[in-house]
């Protein structure tokens, strides 16, 4: 009998800058990662899915024991895939962090379009904060003006740990704090200190908006894909005035928790995957379709999904006549 594969659990955070995927050892008690992809999404998640997809199956033999969504088009992909569980981010970030180190109290986490604050107590989650309306502090920011400077963005964190003098950058708005680096530029202080400053500045404005009135205890994870960016770990740590940890999969652990989360639902229940297959999923023809319903007052924006042709599901109505049925 021909081997099914090695045993995994499959993790899928999508978002809106980025779509991670990774897969966990699903025979190792540890569940150690062994495969992981950061894509950018670029505005289409169902294409930046089935291209992750697509590369889990050019890794090799796979037996996908389970499937667990999670990010801003979680619905989307669970419902495209069959997985087994569906959760928020602040579910699956604190899920990660607490299976890499069950001390952590505090998570920081800054992705390319929003940033999040979580606080946890003996392992639970007893209070987080979200920001998904203003840009400034996110990666996208920090990108755009890494490049207006004329600083690859993977040397903008050892720039900033350079400085010897950083600047003071308004840091409340996007607007302000680029038209203060410009204004600076102009006074003729250097690339670093300018740097330096504007992690400092954002630092401020994740922690006026997310943070005010709670306590940060260590352990203090920061996780995101700005994690990597080595000044802005450093205006943490100075500004809480405590070490700050980088967790070894920081780019992923959205993924990571939705796998972990989708292993422990299908070992508490002994139940059967709902994933519907690798080979299916990437060859599948899936897609999106949104529309205004007019069943009643409410005028919901709908979501549904097809594949193949054939209706998944749909999201969007809060009168519930939108569901078992579809098209407006």
């Amino acid at each position: 009998m021909a081997s099914k594969g090695r045993p995994v659990y499959l993790g899928i955070d999508v978002g809106s800058v980025s779509t991670n995927l990774v897969l966990l050892d699903g025979e190792d008690s540890r569940s150690s990662l062994v495969w992981k992809k950061y894509l950018r999404t670029q505005g289409a998640p169902l294409a930046a899915l089935k291209k992750g997809l697509s590369l889990i199956a050019e890794e090799g033999m796979w037996e996908i024991r389970g499937v667990g969504t999670t990010g801003s088009g979680r619905e989307l992909a669970g419902a495209m895939l069959g997985a087994d569980i569906v959760k928020n981010e602040i579910t699956a970030h604190a899920t990660a962090a607490l299976h890499s180190d069950p001390t952590v109290s505090t998570i920081v986490e800054i992705g390319g379009q929003d940033s999040k604050l979580i606080v946890l107590r003996d392992g639970v989650v007893v209070d987080f904060a979200m920001n998904t309306v203003c840009a400034a502090g996110t990666g996208s920011f920090l990108d755009q003006q890494a490049a207006r400077l004329g600083v690859p963005i993977e040397n903008f964190g050892d720039l900033a740990l350079s400085s010897s003098n950083p600047v003071r950058i308004a840091g409340r708005c996007t607007v302000f704090a680029e038209t203060d680096m410009i204004h600076k530029q102009q006074l003729g202080m250097g690339i670093p200190d300018i740097l330096a400053g504007l992690c400092a500045a954002m630092v401020r404005n994740f922690l006026n908006n997310l943070a005010s009135g709670k306590e940060l205890r260590p352990t203090v994870f920061f996780q995101g894909g700005v994690a990597a960016n080595a000044g802005m770990k450093r205006a943490f740590e100075l500004a809480l005035n405590q070490p700050v940890h980088v967790p070894d999969h920081y780019d992923v652990m959205g993924a990571v928790g939705a796998a972990l989360l989708a292993k422990e639902e299908l070992e508490k229940s002994s139940g059967e995957t709902r994933f519907f297959g690798l080979e299916q999923a990437v060859n599948c023809d899936v897609t999106n379709r949104t529309y205004e319903c007019r069943r009643c007052p409410n005028n919901c924006e709908i979501s549904e999904i097809w594949r193949d042709g054939a209706f998944l599901a749909s999201w969007g109505s809060r009168c519930g006549q939108v569901g078992t049925q579809h098209g407006s």
